[in-house]
């Protein structure tokens, strides 16, 4: 296999976009016997982002995995962005990661110095968020995949689960939405080199500030939006908290270069799949299809979709700003009454 690898493309799909969609999960997860144990806190019943099971009364151990296809050529960077991907999973149920394993597929004739910048790119983003790779497994597999099985801790009271909104919550995404988009074009060489830069750097991006800043806030819930789309991590949010989301259409900070390629049409077929299962949840009203199209867009180490008690949104909103500057306040959550879970306005 030759140096000079195309890395993103050697698979037919990209980062979390290669993700099962929500619905056909639903559906292979559906029947299958939940045990019970009185200190597992959260399990998969809920779709959150990981599983927390109490230690004792003030220390719990939170769990998680993910892994995906390459989101880049360059091999270091793939191994950033699948770490930070993995490790937001953590931060997103308010933990601190502190033990991760390697989870490695590749090809047998892979350039050794190839899977050596991998791993040196997963291991500085695990280091640079304050924990230790310690091992891990790897087996050959024409497609190659990367990623990380991350162990963290939190205090049982104060751990974020995607099911605490409560209404008249406000509404913060930390991160803007399109890296899928960009990702699939860049695929076809249609992508702006600017463009997929600002994307890259985007998606190696750890959460840790997002996380460091919300959990001195009263924060009911939480989620990261990676392959689901920011609408259908919405969507899971409103119905496990029993409430309903309105958000502004037009305070999402949208990549400008990924909204114009997909008022053109190109779009990763992640986003259809999350479009299928979030639409009938979804009350899009006026807003223009690209947008909702990137709504629905997979990402790929995405932002933080936090609830915050309306007392603490500006001190928030204040302290979020200087150290995420792509934070943004984008709507509110509000009683459900019945009919569409998230509304566009």
């Amino acid at each position: 296999m030759e140096e000079n690898i195309k890395w993103t493309k050697l698979t037919r799909c990209a980062g979390c976009g290669a993700k099962v969609g929500a619905g056909i999960l639903a559906q292979l997860l559906d029947g299958i016997e939940v045990h019970r144990d009185p200190d597992l806190l959260v399990g998969f019943d809920k779709s959150d982002d990981a599983s927390v099971y109490r230690l004792s009364d003030e220390l719990a151990l939170v769990q998680t995995v993910d892994f995906f296809p390459p989101i880049a050529d360059d091999p270091f960077l793939f191994g950033q962005i699948a770490a930070a991907n993995a490790l937001s999973d953590i931060y997103a149920m308010g933990g601190e990661p502190k033990l991760a394993l390697n989870l490695l597929c590749i090809p047998e004739k892979m350039p050794q110095s190839a899977v050596h910048a991998l791993l040196r790119g997963g291991y500085g983003k695990v280091y640079e968020a304050g924990a230790l790779i310690t091992g891990g497994h790897s087996i050959l597999d024409e497609e190659p995949k990367y990623g990380l099985s991350v162990t963290g801790f939190v205090h049982p009271e104060r751990l974020l689960t995607n099911a605490g909104a409560r209404p008249g919550d406000i509404m913060f995404l930390t991160k803007p939405l399109g890296t899928g988009v960009l990702t699939t074009a860049a695929k076809a060489e249609l992508c702006p080199p600017a463009a997929l830069a600002q994307a890259y750097r985007l998606m190696a991006t750890l959460n840790k500030a997002a996380r460091d800043i919300m959990v001195r806030y009263r924060v009911h819930a939480c989620t990261d939006v990676t392959g689901f789309g920011l609408l259908g991590h919405a969507v899971e949010m409103a119905q496990a908290s029993g409430v309903a989301l309105t958000l502004d259409a037009k305070g999402f900070d949208l990549l400008p270069e990924a909204l114009a390629l997909a008022r053109t049409g190109i779009l990763p077929e992640g986003m259809y799949r999350n479009r299928t299962f979030a639409q009938p949840f979804v009350d899009a009203g006026q807003t223009e299809l690209a947008v909702q199209d990137l709504l629905y867009d997979p990402q790929t180490s995405g932002g933080l979709l936090i609830a915050v008690d309306p007392a603490d949104a500006d001190a928030l909103w204040d302290e979020l700003r200087p150290s995420v500057p792509s934070a943004q306040r984008i709507g509110k959550a509000a009683d459900y009454t019945g009919g569409a879970r998230i509304i566009l306005r």
